[in-house]
């Protein structure tokens, strides 16, 4: 079963999260809210996408990529965390 599906509330609940930030920065530009407020939206926003971001990946890293017994050339431990290390650097 994929990560997704057994993670889908949670998933969903930061994806509703979001929707809720990209509503407030509509909401700041019909306002004529100012550049600084509105770029603090658009950052928190971003933030928000690429935290989402590095936890589908890192679970999918660690459901099927590091499952020794699925995939018996599966990255060793200290890989997958240098890898995830990586991952998480760059998406935020």
């Amino acid at each position: 079963m994929s990560h997704t599906i057994i993670e889908k509330q949670k998933l969903l609940a930061r994806v509703r999260r979001i929707k809720g930030q990209i509503e407030a920065i509509e909401r700041a530009l019909q306002e004529e809210a100012g550049c600084e407020r509105v770029m603090h939206l658009l950052s928190s926003s971003r933030a928000a996408m690429s935290g989402l971001m590095a936890e589908v990946v890192e679970d999918h890293v660690r459901t099927h990529l590091v499952d020794p017994k699925a995939h018996p050339p599966a990255l060793q431990p200290q890989a997958v965390e240098e890898l995830l290390s990586v991952v998480r650097t760059y998406v935020r």
